[in-house]
């Protein structure tokens, strides 16, 4: 049996990096656990800069 895990929230990442850069990270984090993500990930930087 496994458990699941939902997590909803917002990473803040430097101006240098990218979003892929952050899932290259973020896989590699999760692989190196034992662990699987299923799910989507979007860059919402533009969003947050029209208020």
């Amino acid at each position: 049996m496994s458990r699941h895990i939902q997590v909803n929230g917002v990473v803040e990442i430097q101006d240098s990096e990218t979003h892929d850069d952050f899932m290259d990270k973020f896989i590699q984090f999760v692989e190196s656990n034992g662990w699987s993500f299923g799910g989507g990930t979007q860059d919402i930087t533009d969003e947050e800069n029209k208020d």
